[in-house]
């Protein structure tokens, strides 16, 4: 079995009005959220083995924020689909248990839905979805073939 988690990034800021959307950074309370996410992670033991996430800004400073470190840094992952997503998980090294995922919206979202159904409502940022895949490779990994097991909103955290 394999375990995926999805962390939309925290909330960005509009400040800036010509700053580029790749190097929005986030705003105050997506740096609250972050933090927040950061110290469910550690209550929660969650230690993902690979983290791959988007190089956009607010990406960037979301994964400092949860005080995990050793991520690859993607650009494809920017603005990518769930179909560009999974196809990335797919040639994930089958030895790996567990990903962390931090990318955008709609492909996060789109993505969980496809693998597990749900969550069927928003996905709000900063939220993260955990899901169990019952295959041993992640080659494998093909839509219907999740069950979420968590969906955690920042709001839930305070």
């Amino acid at each position: 079995m394999k375990r995926l988690y999805l962390l939309r990034h925290a909330k960005s800021s509009w400040d800036e009005a010509g700053l580029a959307d790749h190097d929005r950074p986030l705003s105050s309370r997506g740096r609250r959220a972050a933090d927040a996410m950061g110290r469910h992670l550690r209550a929660e033991g969650i230690a993902p083995q690979l983290i791959l996430c988007s190089s956009a800004a607010r990406t960037r400073e979301t994964l400092t924020r949860i005080g995990l470190e050793d991520a690859e840094i993607e650009r494809e992952l920017y603005g990518a689909s769930a179909g560009e997503l999974l196809a990335r998980l797919r040639r994930v090294p089958a030895d790996i248990e567990s990903v962390l995922v931090i990318g955008h919206n709609p492909g996060t979202h789109d993505l969980a839905l496809a693998l597990a159904g749900a969550p069927a409502e928003k996905y709000p940022t900063g939220a993260l979805a955990t899901i169990d895949l019952e295959i041993d490779a992640w080659s494998a990994i093909a839509a219907g073939g999740g069950r979420l097991v968590a969906f955690v909103r920042p709001r839930e955290l305070a």
